[in-house]
């Protein structure tokens, strides 16, 4: 029973590492011209917006484009990260 109560103890502080750690993914990506770099969280959801002085050359279209563009990139980078965090997990747990 103790050898039980262990191993689930484990694989429960397993699963509270894999949500602390998803929680922790940021994904940080800057445009081509580096006119725009923007930050997300694992959900995608924006963290930070960072724009250089180059963005007043574009118009209010290709601004647009350029951060829904970036932040796309950003949020396909977090949802990667995730996806490893959670693919690891279950190969960690299949193994045990």
């Amino acid at each position: 029973m103790d050898e039980l109560e262990d191993r689930v103890r484990r694989q429960l502080n397993r699963i509270r590492d894999l949500g602390d750690q998803m929680t922790a993914v940021r994904a940080r990506e800057t445009s081509p011209d580096g006119e725009v770099t923007v930050v997300v969280d694992g959900n995608g959801a924006l963290c930070d917006l960072e724009f250089s002085e180059g963005i007043s050359r574009l118009s209010p279209q290709d601004f647009g484009q350029l951060v829904v563009t970036t932040a796309a990139r950003a949020a396909q980078r977090a949802f990667a990260e995730r996806g490893d965090l959670v693919t690891a997990f279950n190969e960690e747990m299949a193994g045990r």
